[in-house]
This record gives C-alpha cells, sequence and structure tokens, in this order.
C-alpha cells in the first residue's frame, strides 16, 4: 500500500488554556478526496489551521511527504504543494480577480505555467474570466469562493485543504463547486482534505471520512459505510 502523503500522530492543539485537538491521528493517501466531519466546536478548522501550522500542534506530529512539518512556518508550505482555502474564503477584496490568482502564484517563476493555470481557473470558472478586472470584494459569495478555489490552483497543490466551501452558499452554487472539487481531484490527481459542514455532501464526494467530536476523533470510515451508519445519520443527516 501507497505510503500517507498526509499524516497526524496524536496531535493536540491549544487556544490559550483550552484544548482544541485531543490527540488526533489521519491518514491521507496520495489522490484521496478525505472529509472531516462534526458539530461546531468539533475541531475541524482547527485540523486544517494545525496542518498547515497557522495553530501551533502542542503535542504530537504532522508529517507531509512523510517529513515532520509541524514546527515550519506556514509561509513556506504552499510552495512545497500544500496549499489551505480557509473559512471565509479570505480573498484580498481591493484586488482584481487576476490579481488574487497571482497572489496564489507568487512563489513561482514558470510564466508560461502560471499562464496554463490562469487559463484552467478561467475554463474551471467562467464566471471570473468574465470578472477579471473587477475587485474581488465586489464578487458574489459564490464567486468569491471559485475565486478562493482558483487563487489556490495558481499554486499547483498536491494537497488541497478545502474549509467549509459550502457555507452561506446558495445550493445551485455549492454543487457546481463540488463539481469542480470532483474534476480537481480526478484531473489534477490532487489529495483534497475536506471540511464540510454539509456532511451529506461530503461523503458522497469524498472516499473516506472522519468524525470529530470536541476535538478527538471518535469514528473513521470509508464514506459509504459512514453514510450508511445509522448514529451518522442521526446526528449529521437530519435523519
Amino acid at each position: 500500500m501507497a505510503e500517507p502523503i498526509l499524516e497526524m500522530q496524536g496531535v493536540t492543539a491549544h487556544y490559550g488554556r483550552i484544548q482544541a485537538l485531543k490527540g488526533i491521528s489521519l491518514k491521507v493517501f496520495p489522490g484521496e478526496i478525505v472529509t472531516i466531519i462534526g458539530a461546531n466546536g468539533a475541531g475541524k478548522s482547527t485540523t486544517l489551521m494545525t496542518i498547515c501550522g497557522i495553530v501551533r500542534a502542542t503535542a504530537g506530529e504532522v508529517r507531509y511527504r512523510g517529513e515532520v512539518i509541524s514546527s515550519q512556518s506556514p509561509d513556506v508550505l504552499p510552495a512545497r504543494g500544500l496549499i489551505q482555502v480557509p473559512e471565509g474564503r479570505r480573498i484580498f477584496p481591493r484586488l482584481t480577480v487576476s490579481e488574487n490568482l497571482d497572489m496564489g502564484a507568487f512563489f513561482r517563476k514558470d510564466e508560461d505555467g502560471i499562464r496554463r493555470d490562469r487559463d484552467l481557473v478561467f475554463e474551471l470558472f467562467p464566471v471570473l474570466k468574465e470578472r477579471r478586472r473587477q475587485p474581488g470584494g465586489t464578487l458574489s459569495g459564490g464567486e468569491q469562493q471559485m475565486l478562493a478555489i482558483g487563487r489556490a490552483i495558481m499554486g499547483r497543490p498536491t494537497v488541497l485543504l478545502l474549509d467549509e466551501p459550502s457555507l452561506g452558499l446558495a445550493p445551485l452554487i455549492v454543487q457546481q463547486i463540488f463539481r469542480i472539487v470532483k474534476s480537481i481531484s480526478e484531473e489534477n490527481k490532487t489529495t483534497i482534505v475536506l471540511v464540510e459542514q454539509n456532511a451529506n455532501l461530503a461523503l458522497n464526494l469524498a472516499s473516506r471520512g472522519y468524525v470529530l467530536e470536541t476535538g478527538s476523533v471518535v469514528l473513521e470510515d470509508d464514506a459509504r459505510a459512514l453514510l450508511e451508519n445509522p448514529d451518522i445519520r442521526k446526528a449529521y443527516l437530519g435523519e
């Protein structure tokens, strides 16, 4: 079996005196879509931020491509292919769409490759091409989410961390974004870790899933098995 491309081993993390993660362990293999589901406050977003080093692990290890990255500065990881689309999108509102996309490729020097990837983003999200000269802050919520994903694509991610991509968006826009995420995984062979409040959508997209409760992994299984688990259906799918 392939080695995991991303792994957490017994990771804890704190906000001051509050322990947000309590010994998280998970593995993500190349080419997978793995989802992390759980209630608000379960530690889902903190898990992604700890992988990226934005929140420091206070114990345990985060490994990327077999190397411990727990102590690395978060600003060096995008150039190594570990890229996050944060919750709330966090685009640059005063920069144009094109300038926002350029920010995603700030560490790259291959101008031809950057141009090809910009064309790919415009192919995936035609509305961004139409609005490429508009400030990012003038876009709708759905368009800003597309821009945030497009900006991540410009960094050529090996592992893409997606934090709540459906948050606050209309159902039709959500379906469109999830179709794009699936195509990024399949066509670009990008490994994806998806944190998502909509457990039904997430488990239908993913191959495997982890369930978090109050900072701990309480269940890990194939996505299909989690979808059929009566406890999961009751707790997270509204049944």
